[in-house]
């Protein structure tokens, strides 16, 4: 089985045997132009043999091009997934064709996940597939491939190498072969009462957390870079000045890119309230007993220790499920979204001169108007009407 391996620190000097530790003091004083980090991912077969294109294309992601852990570690399991499934039928990575990725993809199709016990979705499924493709269209270009059958070929399996291209197919890239059709899901947001629920029962941090979520649509790793310093100076100047009903905060967006948004008055004063009651507590009982805190970040939990984004997306799961519906932290942004949507449609209907899908794609930091326009589509369903219409017809069936 593959394994993933986490680089460390040099040993000091001292703490080596005699013989090597001149080795160990040569070592340190080497300099390195693109180190990696102490924790950086590394590769190996089920015989601890060093899977070096992986670990060269993670290098490139990580360090050459600077992306986030979150890209880094999506790379990172793209990758294990493949190799570990390589290693289970035997099969060389150099040697992988067309056929082995299908069945990788078809065995997701009939397993369940292994991480989460559920069975693969379609857009995870896709998600691999691709990864894969990306991965050996990079080791083409940087040499530890001369040719491979995913990459640059149309993927007809030897089936009918004679027979013309289907019109369903022509124009279709190589990728679009193996990945399954997809349908885009209408995002169904969260009701007023199922919301009043949800808060009610959320433990603090996690209340103000989704609270930041449903007032400002923010995503959760963008959740997680505000400080106490940006937030607080944001409502002193406007404490400063006058009372506003709202402020502007300067955010990390997705991808390291600079934005801001707009809370309102009311959250920040929630905000307030907390970092003065449950963080201080919190961070002096953590200084109390370890000496230590985070000082920075903005939402700890009781042990004074920053919020990790698995372990609040897990409690709003489960305090979700114990109210009795499905609840996670995109549904939050999703709600936050079709609630703007629909309040800038209705401003629209009264005459203001406003573009609302624009407003919304600006709000929740959208790359392509396309993903925006779902929440459209979704405010623009009715969801209670139609249950009712069904429940009519079933009746008179």
């Amino acid at each position: 089985m593959v394994e993933i391996l986490r680089k460390g620190p040099l040993p000091a000097p001292l703490d080596v045997p005699q013989e090597v530790r001149e080795a160990a003091a040569a070592a340190s004083s080497i300099t390195l132009r693109e180190p990696r980090p102490p924790g950086f991912p590394l590769l190996f077969t089920a015989k601890m043999e060093l899977i070096e294109p992986a670990v060269e294309y993670l290098h490139e992601h990580a360090i050459r091009r600077a992306h986030t852990v979150d890209t880094c570690n999506t790379y990172k399991e793209v990758l294990y997934d493949w190799f570990d499934a390589l290693e289970q039928s035997g099969i060389l990575w150099t040697m992988a064709d067309a056929v082995d990725l299908i069945a990788y993809r078809n065995r997701m199709l009939r397993e369940k996940s292994a991480h989460t016990g559920r069975p693969y979705g379609i857009r995870t499924i896709n998600h691999r597939v691709r990864g894969v493709l990306r991965f050996y269209e990079w080791m083409i270009r940087n040499g530890w491939l001369r040719s491979s059958e995913l990459v640059g070929r149309h993927h007809d399996f030897a089936l009918a190498n004679t027979a013309r291209t289907p019109r369903h197919l022509k124009g279709r890239r190589d990728s679009d072969l193996f990945t399954l059709r997809q349908f885009d899901t209408l995002p169904q947001p969260l009701t007023s009462a199922q919301l009043r629920e949800l808060l009610a029962q959320l433990p603090s941090p996690y209340d103000l957390m989704a609270r930041w979520q449903l007032y400002t649509g923010l995503r959760v790793g963008e959740l997680l870079t505000l400080t106490v310093n940006g937030v607080t100076e944001h409502a002193d100047s406007g404490r400063s000045r006058r009372r506003a009903s709202h402020q502007t905060i300067d955010i990390m967006r997705k991808g390291r890119k600079r934005g801001y948004v707009i809370a309102p008055d009311t959250l920040l004063q929630e905000t307030q309230g907390y970092l003065s009651l449950h963080r201080a507590a919190w961070v002096a009982r953590a200084v109390r007993l370890r000496g230590a805190a985070d000082p920075s970040a903005l939402f700890v939990n009781s042990r004074g220790r920053s919020v990790k984004k698995n372990s609040y997306q897990q409690v709003i799961a489960d305090t979700g499920q114990s109210c009795g519906f499905r609840a996670t932290t995109h549904l939050l942004r999703s709600t936050f979204a079709c609630m703007m949507l629909a309040r800038l449609e209705r401003l629209v209907q009264q005459g203001a001169a406003i573009n609302p899908l624009l407003i919304v794609k600006i709000l929740m930091a959208h790359e392509r108007i396309d993903t925006t326009d779902r929440y459209l589509r979704a405010i623009a369903v009715d969801h209670v009407v139609l249950t009712d219409v069904l429940n009519s017809l079933l009746e008179e069936a």
